[in-house]
């Protein structure tokens, strides 16, 4: 009797506890201030945690992915979808940000200083330098260093190789289905800290930024939430019902994932969590969720598409300067691409900003004061990154007939 009873005592879903906790975290930071800062060490700790996992995630879960992918034409044409998805997506985001936001007047009448400084931002880099960065001349080194791109391109070049070698590669094969096994647990066992980890994230960005840091900005803020949530609400619903999906248990069951990403604002430390609710709530194929999300983790980049394109009609306005309809293409194209090559970390918008604002011949000095607020959108940025990574596999898994519905209805 007493297990009985013990066993119907109720259950605070993932979800529930996050959101209490990122609720619980702005409220501690607002009100306790800055002794509020002190929580830091909690996300922190966290954050470590899940940088412990992303890589061994990553490359277990890129090489079990495509060696169960034994058909190369099959794994070819999942990844042409999934990139096509994510290109779509991304072009999407940014000519609905635009859009919205020179409807909106975003910058209009904002004074900058006349000596701003442009805050200091890493160079883009050229095309070849990009590709060449991308091929690990050392993947251990690559591994140490965290370097997620250099590493998903290992990874899928070692799993080619392990499907290309035939029944001779057999115990390599078996060797990283059991270690998958080991890694999703090591992951079950970081997540239940996650409710501590964002109470401590959320606390310390409130009690260092608080609300005022709005101000003039709000309207460029405003339109990147506006334009973010009815993609991660709007845009992803229609787009399961063009496929015959019932688009309410992917928005439910997606928003643990949407939490912790706003959160921590990493969408590389958020894939942990997003593979487990991928595969695990919404019954998309392991071998689809495996090579489809780590893939977008780095490709896959929407939230910034609208990020970046709504800072090109803000400093646009501010400094007054006209833009064209074919510069605004512009934009929308450069931003894509510049999009692509981000990497899903924290501050990744003002490592591309340049690229995108210099594309069509606007000042670089406006990043200095986009800064001041690139942390609050950059957090929202993330969650519509996860959310169209989760989206295209699910979309991905149901066009190729591996969906497990009834897993996907499930409450």
């Amino acid at each position: 009797m007493q297990s009985t009873h013990r066993s119907r005592r109720p259950r605070f879903a993932m979800w529930h506890q996050i959101l209490v906790a990122l609720i619980l975290g702005v409220a501690a930071g607002h009100f306790i201030g800055e002794p509020a800062k002190m929580l830091q060490p909690l996300g922190d700790i966290f954050m470590s945690l899940i940088r412990m996992c992303v890589i061994p995630v990553v490359f277990v879960s890129l090489v079990c992915g495509i060696t169960s992918l034994a058909d190369l034409a099959a794994m070819r044409r999942i990844a042409t979808k999934s990139i096509a998805i994510y290109l779509l997506l991304m072009a999407a985001t940014a000519v609905m940000a635009i859009v919205i936001a020179l409807a909106a007047r975003v910058g209009v009448g904002f004074d900058l200083p006349a000596g701003a400084a442009a805050t200091s931002v890493t160079e883009p880099a050229s095309l070849k330098d990009a590709l060449l960065a991308a091929i690990p001349s050392n993947p251990f080194k690559a591994f140490a260093e965290g370097a997620l791109l250099p590493s998903i391109v290992f990874a899928i070049f070692f799993g080619l190789a392990i499907n290309l070698s035939g029944e001779r590669a057999a115990p390599v094969r078996a060797f990283f289905e059991s270690l998958s096994a080991v890694v999703f647990k090591l992951i079950g066992m970081v997540l239940k800290f996650a409710p501590f980890g964002v109470f401590g994230l959320m606390a310390f960005v409130t009690a260092d930024r608080g609300f005022s840091v709005l101000g003039h900005l709000g309207s460029l803020v405003a339109v990147n939430y506006l334009v973010l949530l009815f993609f991660m609400i709007v845009v992803c619903s229609v787009s399961l019902m063009m496929v015959r999906l019932n688009p309410l248990p992917f928005l439910r069951k997606v928003l643990p994932v949407q939490l912790f990403a706003y959160s921590s604002a990493s969408s590389a430390a958020t894939l942990p969590l997003n593979l487990e609710t991928t595969q695990q709530q919404l019954g998309v194929d392991t071998r689809i969720a495996s090579f489809v999300l780590p893939l977008g983790s780095t490709v896959n980049m929407a939230g910034l598409a609208c990020y970046l394109g709504t800072v090109a009609v803000f400093a646009s306005n501010a400094y007054g300067i006209e833009l064209s309809t074919m510069q605004f293409a512009m934009v929308v194209v450069t931003t894509a691409l510049a999009s692509i090559g981000a990497a899903g970390i924290p501050g990744a918008g003002l490592v591309v900003m340049s690229l995108v604002l210099a594309s069509v011949g606007l000042p670089l000095e406006v990043i200095a004061v986009i800064a001041a607020v690139d942390r609050l959108i950059d957090m929202c940025c993330t969650s519509a990154n996860v959310t169209g990574d989760t989206l295209t596999a699910v979309v991905v898994a149901r066009t190729e007939g591996v969906l497990d519905i009834e897993q996907y209805k499930r409450v």
